[in-house]
C-alpha cells in the first residue's frame, strides 16, 4: 500500500489485484449485550466477535474452548440473534471463520445468508455484507505471483538455467516458482534459485512483468510472472533432481540466440544482454524501502533509479 486510503468496501466496486485482506484491528469486542441464553453460553466459553476500523465485525469459531460442546441449534439462534444486532448498529459486514473441523457450522451460516470468501488449508472464510446494495468487500486470490531469477555471472557472461522435469518440452528457463505469502519478490528469486540449483545469490533489481489470465495452472485465475536479476555468490552446481532434468551455466549470448528455449526466457535473455553489454542502468528496475501508513509496517516500491539531482530535491 502506498498511501493511506478507503477500505474497499467504501468505493465503486472494482476488480483489483487482491493477496490477503487486512486484519481486524485489536478493539474491544462487540455484540456484548447479547442477553439471550445462547448469547451467554457462548461468550462463556470464549467466543468474542470483533469490531474491526472499517466497521465489519470477525468472528473465529477457533476461539472456542471446547468446540465439541456448540450444538447446531444453539449457534444458529446465536448468529441469528447477533446479525440482528449488528445490523442495528450499523455494523458493515461479518467476517466468519470457521475451522474444517467445526465445517458443519458452513450450512447453519448459510441458511443465514453468508457466503464463501475463500478456504485455506486449516479453515474457511465466510462473509455476509450487511450494508446497503451490493457487497463492496474485497476479493480474494485474484491473481498467483511466480517469481524467476536470472542468476548472471558478470565476470564470465554466463547465466545459470535450467530444463524442467516431466515436461514435454525440455526448453531452458530461469529457475523459479510461487512466492509464498508475505515473501518479499527478490527473496522469492533468491530462494527458488537455491531450492532448485544450490546456487546462492544476491537479488539486484526487477527485469520484466508477464500478465496473463485465465489461467489454467492457476486453477482459472489470473497470473503474474516476475524475472529478476540475481548476483551469484556461489558457482558449484547441485541440482534438485526431483524438479530439474539439466542445470547449467550458459553463456548468455548463446542463450539469446538458442530456439531451445521459452518466448519469455528468450526476451528477457536479450534485454539481459543488452544491459550486459551496455550497463544494467539501462534495463534495471531497483527497489527502495519505505515506512508504511501503518506504524512499524514497511512497503517496497519498485523504479527505475532517479539521477541525484531528481532523488534529493526538495521543490520543483
Amino acid at each position: 500500500m502506498l498511501g493511506a486510503r478507503a477500505p474497499r468496501w467504501a468505493l465503486p466496486a472494482r476488480r483489483a489485484l487482491n493477496w490477503a485482506r487486512p486484519q481486524p484491528a485489536r478493539v474491544p469486542p462487540c455484540g456484548r449485550r447479547l442477553g439471550s441464553s445462547a448469547g451467554r453460553s457462548l461468550a462463556a466459553a470464549g467466543l468474542q466477535p470483533q469490531l474491526d476500523k472499517f466497521g465489519a465485525v470477525t468472528v473465529h469459531l477457533a476461539q472456542l474452548h471446547a468446540p465439541d460442546s456448540l450444538d447446531q441449534v444453539t449457534f444458529q439462534r446465536w448468529l441469528q440473534e447477533s446479525v440482528k444486532q449488528w445490523r442495528a448498529e450499523g455494523r458493515i459486514a461479518v467476517w466468519l471463520h470457521i475451522p474444517i473441523l467445526q465445517s458443519k457450522f458452513i450450512a447453519t451460516a448459510a441458511l443465514q445468508g453468508f457466503t464463501f470468501h475463500h478456504a485455506e488449508s486449516d479453515s474457511s472464510t465466510l462473509t455476509l455484507w450487511l450494508g446497503e446494495g451490493h457487497s463492496r468487500l474485497p476479493g480474494y486470490a485474484t491473481h498467483q505471483l511466480g517469481v524467476a531469477g536470472a542468476a548472471l555471472d558478470v565476470d564470465t557472461g554466463k547465466v545459470l538455467v535450467v530444463q524442467d522435469k516431466n515436461k514435454t518440452t525440455n526448453a531452458w528457463k530461469f529457475p523459479g516458482g510461487l512466492s509464498d505469502p508475505g515473501e518479499d519478490i527478490g527473496n522469492t528469486a533468491v530462494r527458488e534459485v537455491f531450492e532448485e540449483t544450490g546456487i546462492k545469490s544476491e537479488f539486484k533489481s526487477l527485469l520484466s512483468v508477464r500478465q496473463q489470465h485465465r489461467h489454467p495452472g492457476a486453477f482459472g485465475i489470473s497470473d503474474m510472472y516476475i524475472i529478476c536479476r540475481l548476483q551469484p555468490s556461489s558457482f558449484n552446481i547441485s541440482f534438485c533432481q526431483q524438479e530439474c532434468l539439466r542445470c547449467e551455466w550458459m553463456d548468455l549470448e548463446e542463450l539469446a540466440k538458442t530456439k531451445d528455449t521459452t518466448p519469455i526466457t528468450s526476451s528477457v535473455a536479450k534485454l539481459l544482454l543488452y544491459g550486459y553489454r551496455e550497463g544494467f542502468d539501462k534495463i534495471d528496475i531497483t527497489m527502495r524501502e519505505f515506512p508504511a501508513v501503518y506504524t512499524g509496517l514497511f512497503y517496497k516500491l519498485y523504479h527505475r533509479e532517479l539521477p541525484d539531482t531528481y532523488e534529493n530535491m526538495t521543490e520543483l
